[in-house]
């Protein structure tokens, strides 16, 4: 074993997210951390890494006693992390991110630095990633993918013997996600150690050899990858099967919610057009720098426009910014929901009102008492865990902040919701939750927009799909028309 949890529990404000957890893991594998948000897989990864201190228990390394009090502890020892939101410096060169803090001096330690040693070590560590890159390049040129790898050359310029991958695939493209799958693979081969979370469990059979699953902070168990199938995953995840993974209900179409007629975001973009309607799931799919992203956030008004009109339930709205789009009866859940969907370090009973406060409102003053009532019944209904209304969003895992930024848009009443990469880093019985709560919505009379880039999701719940390309639409198909390779078709420009 080179790295051991030994009967480790973590409490948060009364709440116990970690009990008695006990793992380890092998040199030279690939292990993964499976299970619900929630299940206490992002506590595990912060007590390993300094972040967190744990309440009881032990780490061990190679066999040795671990004091892990803050994160340079790890990094001394060989752990290094890469976290889903990435840790670099944009107007830096790829060398200088990967030896930012730890650089190469000429000879003293005072003396100036090493650039041509950084440059050829830099390309050395790219090169071992598949990469062949100039090191000057700046990290703001580079694709999402390639910054996933400049992060894996910071931890191997360490000489780190075990890298944390958390959810490194959620906001990558199929290509770049198929490029790090490759680069992981490689590092085994090289000897390297990784645990490894992600709620992609086709990936996870691919490259992993065993994986601890997890549920509400307890171990469940260990297995090995190649003896256990992906059912039986989820089965041990959730605590029960999910036969249907895509709860698709059909509904009869009714009256247009909301029409978008030649939409452009610059004076030189085509004019988009399009309408949804009450009693389906409009999904909206296409490669990543498609529009799609862009499209949503002018008709919320958190960009501007150049021309078009904008119809809501039959009456033009002129949306300036998101106070506009909210009056009109428009709701984002946004692809980014820790910068744009919550306010990280505010309780969740503020997060759940706050986009329609004058609704708890009482003679100009916030009814708190109302307030926590309201908030109360939302933990319960979306099932947020832990259901403690007073807890900073900040500490809840993603898929639960997920549920809190829906229900902040449940609170406004909304007539059409606009759902942007909805279960991007959730897991599958999580996702399953907010296709119910779409299909809901949709029930209750609401128009439903679905952005997603896998393919998969948006054959599995929508009944009419737009396929965007370099910001145009190339394709309205029914449900009953669309494939995968329909779908790519229009995507690439055919």
């Amino acid at each position: 074993m080179l790295l051991e949890l030994k009967n480790v529990s973590k409490a948060f404000s009364g709440v116990q997210v970690l009990d008695d957890i006990n793992i380890g893991i092998k040199k030279g594998e690939v292990h993964v951390l499976l299970g619900e948000n929630g299940a206490g897989k992002s506590t595990i990864i912060k007590i390993i890494t300094g972040a967190y201190k744990m309440d009881s228990g032990e780490i061990k390394w190679k066999d040795r006693h671990l004091q892990v009090n803050k994160p340079s502890d790890a990094i001394e020892v060989g752990i290094g992390t890469i976290y889903q939101e990435l840790n670099l410096i944009p107007h830096l060169s790829i060398m200088e991110n990967i030896f930012l803090g730890h650089e190469k001096k000429k000879r003293r330690k005072f003396s100036l630095l090493d650039r041509p040693a950084m440059n050829k070590e830099a390309k050395r560590l790219m090169e071992r990633l598949g990469q062949n890159v100039n090191p000057n390049e700046l990290v703001k040129n580079l694709g999402v993918g390639q910054q996933q790898l400049v992060e894996i050359a910071k931890a191997l310029s360490l000489n780190c013997e075990l890298i944390i991958m958390d959810e490194p695939t959620s906001s990558l493209s199929e290509r770049e996600a198929e490029q790090l799958l490759q680069t992981i693979e490689r590092l085994k081969q090289q000897g390297m150690t990784i645990i490894y979370i992600s709620h992609r469990l086709e990936e996870i059979k691919r490259i992993s050899d065993r994986i601890t699953v997890l549920r509400d902070g307890k171990k469940i168990r260990t297995v090995d990858t190649d003896k256990t199938t992906i059912d039986e995953m989820i089965s041990l995840m959730v605590g029960r099967s999910l036969e249907n993974k895509f709860p698709k209900v059909e509904f009869e179409k009714g009256k247009e919610v909301l029409s978008v007629k030649n939409l452009k975001i610059t004076p030189d973009s085509p004019g988009i057009n399009f309408s949804a309607y009450q009693g389906e799931i409009l999904g909206i799919a296409g490669l990543v720098g498609a529009g799609r992203t862009e499209l949503a956030r002018a008709i919320f008004g958190a960009d501007p426009v150049h021309s078009g009109e904008i119809i809501v339930l039959g009456k033009k709205h002129r949306i300036r910014n998101p106070l506009d789009a909210i009056k009109a009866g428009l709701a984002f859940i946004t692809e980014n929901r820790k910068e744009e969907g919550l306010f990280l370090d505010q309780p969740l009973v503020f997060n759940k009102t706050i986009a329609r406060l004058n609704k708890v409102k009482k003679n100009g003053l916030i009814n708190t008492q109302k307030q926590k009532e309201i908030a109360n019944n939302y933990v319960k209904d979306l099932s947020v865990r832990p259901n403690n209304i007073h807890l900073f969003a900040r500490y809840l895992s993603g898929g639960n902040q997920q549920k809190v930024v829906i229900a902040k848009w449940l609170f406004t009443d909304a007539q059409v919701f606009i759902f942007d990469e909805p279960t991007r880093g959730i897991d599958v019985g999580a996702k399953v939750e907010v296709y119910r709560l779409m299909n809901q919505l949709v029930e209750n009379g609401a128009g439903v927009i679905v952005i997603s880039s896998e393919l998969p999701e948006i054959l599995g719940i929508s009944d009419r799909i737009l396929v965007m390309n370099e910001g145009q639409i190339t394709a309205d198909l029914d449900r009953s028309e669309a494939n995968q390779e329909v779908i790519m078709k229009a995507a690439t420009g055919g």
